[in-house]
C-alpha cells in the first residue's frame, strides 16, 4: 500500500479480534488496520482508542452500521471506508460497497485479498478517490480521523449554479451527518426537492 498515514500498533481489542475471519485476522497482525492512500483508504484496526479507528465501534457500538443502514446485517463486518464515508463490508467471503448517502449495498465480486489487489492496482477508481484528488490538487490535506464533507452530496442532482465543495471533518460527524441524511431521504421519491444543510 502506498502513502500510508496511520498504522493502528498494536492489537487491544481482542474480543473483536477472534470474531474475524482467519484472512482478515492475518491482516491485522502485520498491521492492525491503516489508513493508505493519502486518506483514500481507511482498514479499521481492532483497538480500543482511537475510536475512528476501532473495528468495533463501526461493527456493534451505538452508532454501528446496521443499526441505521436497512441493509446492512449485523454479522457484516465494516471493515474498511474510503475518503467521503462510504463503507466496505465482509459478509461471508464477499466485499460489499455502502453507499452512505442512499444505503445501496453493491456486491463488488471480489473477496478480501483481490479487494486489496484492486486497490494497490488502480486505486483512483476502486477506491472512489476522484473527490479525493480534487481536495488534494486544491491544497488541502485529509489527517487520519478525518473524512471528506461533499457538498452538495453525490446523490444530489443540482442546478449548477454553485460549484460543489469538500473540506475534512472529523470522521464521527461526517458519519453522523451521513446517516442522518439517510434517515431523512430513505423514503423519498427520486426526483423529490431536498434542501440542504452543510456540515
Amino acid at each position: 500500500m502506498r502513502g500510508i498515514l496511520y498504522t493502528g500498533g498494536e492489537l487491544t481489542d481482542l474480543v473483536s479480534f477472534a470474531r474475524l475471519p482467519i484472512y482478515l485476522q492475518a491482516f491485522l497482525r502485520e498491521q492492525n488496520g491503516v489508513v493508505a492512500y493519502f486518506g483514500g483508504l481507511y482498514i479499521r484496526g481492532c483497538v480500543n482508542e482511537p475510536a475512528w479507528h476501532a473495528l468495533a465501534e463501526a461493527w456493534q457500538g451505538e452508532t454501528a452500521f446496521w443499526r441505521t443502514y436497512d441493509e446492512v446485517a449485523e454479522t457484516d463486518i465494516p471493515f474498511a471506508q474510503d475518503s467521503v464515508g462510504n463503507q466496505f463490508l465482509l459478509r461471508g467471503d464477499a466485499v460489499l460497497f455502502l453507499d452512505t448517502e442512499t444505503g445501496e449495498l453493491a456486491d463488488l465480486e471480489v473477496d478480501f485479498k483481490h479487494f486489496l489487489f484492486g486497490a494497490e492496482k488502480f486505486p483512483l477508481d476502486a477506491l472512489g478517490m476522484q473527490a479525493l484528488r480534487v481536495f488534494q490538487q486544491g491544497g488541502g490535506v485529509l489527517k487520519p480521523g478525518e473524512l471528506l464533507s461533499l457538498h452538495p452530496p453525490v446523490c444530489i442532482a443540482t442546478t449548477g449554479t454553485r460549484k460543489p465543495t469538500s473540506k475534512a471533518v472529523p470522521a464521527a460527524a461526517r458519519l453522523t451527518w451521513l446517516a442522518d441524511f439517510y434517515r431523512q431521504i430513505k423514503d423519498l421519491p427520486d426526483g423529490q426537492p431536498v434542501r440542504l444543510k452543510p456540515l
